[in-house]
């Protein structure tokens, strides 16, 4: 008997899914746990496959087309069984939001990139002519009067037109004189101007809208305020390289923040703690998400437990995770449960940010570079190396007094990587 496949809710957040693309065809033979299609959802794409046998009878989604969870997306069963019925039955009771068949005929390309507009070419400037005394004998004819108030405003006669008797220029003529501005653009003849206005549109995936919709409730309804700290990496540049020494080890200084942030929220729980509308949570297990930038937007990969994992752990853990971010083929799974976050953009050269911060977590700290540049040590001015973190928080869950005692345990931590070996 034919079953329908619905659009599968793959993560807890899921409304609507799209057809990445379609690994099947109308036609082939289905085995249980082939692969189906490649489904996007609002954090990565997944590959869906089928629990059950039979023929790909019907398809009711094609690539790049998206859906609620719960429409209808394929039909399998036996060979020439006739499917309307079921069409019709699902179409009658299909849940509210989902998708009937009819919506899913092949759907028009996506939008290419709008066509070049052609601009005509701008004509130049005409020549804008400057009203001149009536006079034309070279001589300005005007009465002692007018030659007088012309003075003290400073008119050029020249420039007035005459209205007495033969072109004269009266007291009014001056008087009611509004002088016309001459523009560079009317006195040397303007280049011709032409040219072309272009753009691209793309439609937004899944992720990047997901994305745009949670900072957005997250920065207008979490009361953010920011707290900075610089931080001197001198000793910890030095610690990093001894431990690097050490056989199979490889630690960056982000797994050194990841890990100092990880120990620091054990001695600041409400940190690490989470707002919801009718309770706060204090979290006692640590999971620092750590923020990889993909094409597509930002994803958190969750390292668990973080602050019982040694840095080479974290390090081989944030690198693979990085990876498959990239591929798009992290789990939900393991994007879903951080307590804090993590977002350094060091990298890059950005010597200090500010994040908004990844509901319903209470905070998340933004690392910037370490900079080489003059500090002072012992009333003495010297080189040195330093890295400014600002702690983003949820003025709701972690006063600033709070705030700042977490930033001073991180501080000591980052400045004395070894302590954190134990």
């Amino acid at each position: 008997m034919a079953e329908i496949i619905t659009m599968p809710r793959l993560s807890d957040t899921m409304t609507e899914g799209v057809v990445a693309q379609w690994l099947k065809k109308v036609g082939d033979k289905i085995s249980e746990g082939d692969i189906l299609a490649e489904i996007e959802t609002d954090k990565a794409t997944m590959e869906f496959e089928s629990f059950s046998e039979g023929m790909l009878l019907y398809i009711g989604l094609k690539d790049g087309q998206s859906a609620p969870v719960d429409s209808l997306l394929a039909i399998i069963g036996e060979e020439g069984e006739d499917i309307d019925t079921i069409l019709k039955e699902f179409k009658a009771t299909a849940p509210a939001g989902s998708k009937a068949p009819e919506v899913t005929k092949t759907p028009e390309a996506p939008k290419a990139p709008e066509k070049v507009t052609e601009i005509a070419p701008v004509k130049a400037a005409e020549t804008v002519q400057v009203p001149v005394s009536a006079n034309t004998s070279g001589r300005v004819i005007a009465s002692p009067l007018a030659k007088k108030i012309a003075e003290e405003k400073g008119i050029n006669l020249n420039t007035v037109s005459g209205t007495g008797e033969g072109g004269r220029i009266v007291k009014s003529d001056v008087e009611n004189y509004v002088p016309t501005t001459v523009s560079a653009a009317a006195s040397v003849s303007a280049p011709i101007v032409s040219g072309t206005e272009s753009f691209e549109e793309t439609p937004n995936s899944q992720m990047r809208k997901t994305i745009a919709r949670r900072l957005a409730e997250s920065k207008f309804t979490a009361p953010h305020y920011y707290l900075m700290l610089e931080i001197n990496m001198d000793n910890a540049i030095e610690s990093r390289k001894l431990i690097n020494e050490l056989p199979d080890t490889k630690v960056s200084f982000n797994d050194i923040v990841v890990k100092a942030s990880a120990m620091a929220l054990k001695k600041h729980p409400k940190v690490n703690s989470q707002w919801f509308d009718d309770r706060t949570r204090i979290n006692h297990h640590v999971n620092v998400g750590v923020a990889v930038a993909v094409e597509d937007g930002l994803v958190v990969p969750v390292i668990r437990f973080t602050d019982q994992k040694s840095m080479t752990q974290i390090g081989a853990e944030v690198k693979d995770m990085a990876v498959r971010a990239k591929s798009k083929k992290l789990t939900p799974a393991e994007m879903d449960g951080s307590t804090f976050t993590v977002s350094n953009l060091g990298m890059f050269g950005i010597s200090e940010f500010t994040s908004i911060i990844n509901q319903p977590n209470s905070a998340i700290l933004s690392v910037g570079a370490i900079i080489e540049k003059p500090v002072v040590k012992n009333g003495q001015i010297v080189v040195g190396n330093t890295m400014k973190v600002t702690l983003a928080c949820d003025h709701r869950t972690v006063d600033g007094a709070t705030g700042a005692a977490f930033l001073q345990t991180l501080k000591q931590f980052i400045e004395n990587p070894v302590t954190m070996l134990a």
